[in-house]
């Protein structure tokens, strides 16, 4: 029989890149949005699936509405991808990032409890929860010390999903992604943010790009690659948490002098920094020890950051 995913967040990045995947293994595809018959999927548009997906208007955060979708579709998988997915605007939003990852986590948990049945669910985690690990590399035995609200929402949900794993067990997984990007994603996000503003300054736009902390350091992946690593995790006998990164770190610096490389551009002459770009408190280094990811699940990322950067550039060109 077909399997049936349902894919929470079908309009973002991950989104779309999973639902493509999960499409070509032959998956019946279901995707939510707050509103779907307002919601544009340009994502899914730009990928040339949208025709392909069944779109269902669901809250998280009401659950009622989420267990009226679940008893429609009768999925065999969920990816939970929805929610406020802004570390930044979460210092804004507090309330709203909150509600929307942990309560909205928790619907579809009681959800699945209620329903019987053996529906699998991933759950999108972030590399953020650990906070300052001191240079260290993060794994999954690392303790979480959120340094935003975004952070201690995705915290909340993690564990949300470790104590129903353990006392209904469930099959409830989290994955631990650290910072992956493409050309889906929007321009509030600094790499994209980056890369448009190269793009545009090489084609002779006067604009400077305006950035807080270019001293901070990130592990950068390829999107694309990292929704296999998704599904790959619900393939698994036994649910558990995996963290899923390239294990190398790079500095913002970095990536920005990288992506003027690409454009033939010193970053130097372009770029200026903005003191209204810096967040009340902030992660200064991540890295990552993908180890279990590639022992388990027979997961390793292919692109690094160079890779990543010349990607992204080379939609824009």
């Amino acid at each position: 029989m077909t399997k049936k995913a349902l894919i929470c967040g079908v309009s973002g990045q991950d989104g779309a890149y999973l639902s493509r995947f999960l499409l070509a293994k032959g998956y019946d595809v279901y995707g939510t949005a707050r509103d779907a018959q307002m919601a544009s999927f340009s994502s899914l548009i730009t990928l040339g699936i949208r025709d392909q997906i069944t779109f269902y208007s669901m809250a998280l955060n009401d659950f009622r509405s989420v267990l009226q979708v679940l008893s429609l579709v009768q999925p065999d998988e969920i990816y939970n991808l929805a929610g406020q997915s802004s570390v930044g605007l979460s210092f804004d939003q507090p309330v709203e990032t909150l509600e929307s990852i942990s309560v909205g986590t928790l619907n579809l948990l009681e959800a699945i409890r209620f329903m019987k049945r053996p529906i699998r669910l991933y759950n999108a985690g972030s590399s953020e929860c650990f906070g300052n690990t001191d240079g260290q590399p993060a794994d999954e035995n690392t303790p979480f010390r959120p340094r935003s609200p975004y952070a201690v929402a995705k915290a909340t949900a993690f564990w949300e999903i470790a104590n129903y794993r353990e006392a209904y067990n469930l099959y409830a997984s989290t994955g631990i992604l650290f910072n992956h990007e493409s050309p889906l994603r929007p321009e509030r996000f600094v790499t994209q943010k980056i890369v448009r503003s190269a793009c545009r300054i090489a084609k002779g736009s006067q604009e400077k790009l305006k950035l807080g902390n270019i001293d901070i350091a990130r592990d950068w992946g390829w999107a694309p690659e990292y929704v296999e690593a998704m599904w790959m995790i619900l393939q698994q006998d036994k649910a558990d948490d995996f963290v899923i990164a390239t294990g190398e770190t790079n500095k913002l610096e970095d990536f920005v002098a990288e992506v003027f490389r690409c454009v033939g551009l010193d970053w130097r002459d372009h770029v200026e920094s903005d003191a209204s770009l810096l967040r009340p408190s902030e992660i200064m280094v991540s890295r990552a020890n993908p180890g279990k990811s590639a022992q388990v699940l027979g997961w390793q990322a292919t692109y690094a950051m160079k890779d990543v950067v010349r990607m992204m550039v080379e939609s824009f060109k």
